[in-house]
């Protein structure tokens, strides 16, 4: 869904995209799969990550670059249980996790139109894991903003506003995508209009009417 104000009348515009539920499809499934073999419950990952004191206090470091991945491994394994490896845990949980091949189809058509890209993600770690190579989209932005690089995550304005900063637009330019609703508002108030992904399909379909571009898969 749409929301914030209109781009129409711009020539080069600024692209804003999340990374994971964005670029890449829901890993929920994913997860679930990787906790059974792992000999888990199904949901034991969203549990601890999300609920779980320890699990939510390791992850907010992991994003903001308090600790690395390696020392979240370590940390959220233990949680998990005394028989999960902690061995690139990330790594391995996400590794299925399959990319948004229209999203990312829609975003090189961004491209070659002439707008301008920024990637703006809430890290979940860059070593041993590093999510964006393994999807293969690092090369396609102009700006990086990874909050575990900026010391500061989503939903705190001022990621927003280093992201618009290395963009080199004013937010009445830009469009920002992301499929958490919370991460939304700093955005729109700063100027920018934005999408809700909660479907890969809408999204594009939204992103391409305001873009002016089309979304074509190759083979």
């Amino acid at each position: 869904m749409v929301r914030g104000n209109s781009i129409d009348g711009y020539e080069q515009l600024g692209l804003i995209l999340d990374f994971a539920g964005v670029l890449t499809a829901s890993p929920i499934e994913v997860h679930r799969a990787w906790c059974v073999s792992e000999g888990l419950e199904p949901g034991a990952w969203r549990a601890t990550l999300n609920d779980h004191p320890e699990g939510r206090r390791l992850y907010a470091a992991l994003e903001i670059g308090e600790i690395g991945q390696a020392e979240w491994n370590e940390g959220t394994a233990a949680l998990l249980g005394e028989h999960v490896d902690p061995v690139n845990l990330m790594g391995r949980a996400w590794a299925e996790v399959p990319p948004a091949r229209r999203m990312i189809a829609l975003t090189r058509a961004a491209q070659a139109a002439g707008h301008r890209l920024a990637l703006l993600s809430n890290s979940f770690g860059l070593d041993p894991f590093n999510p964006y190579e393994h999807v293969g989209i690092w090369d396609l932005f102009d700006v990086h903003v990874v909050s575990e690089l900026e010391g500061m995550a989503k939903p705190d304005p001022a990621i927003y506003r280093l992201a618009l900063e290395r963009i080199g637009l004013p937010a009445e330019q830009c469009v920002f995508v992301d499929d958490h609703e919370v991460n939304l508002p700093p955005a729109a108030e700063l100027g920018i209009t934005t999408v809700h992904a909660t479907d890969e399909d809408r999204a594009v379909a939204e992103l391409e009417a305001l873009l002016g571009v089309t979304a074509v898969l190759t083979v």
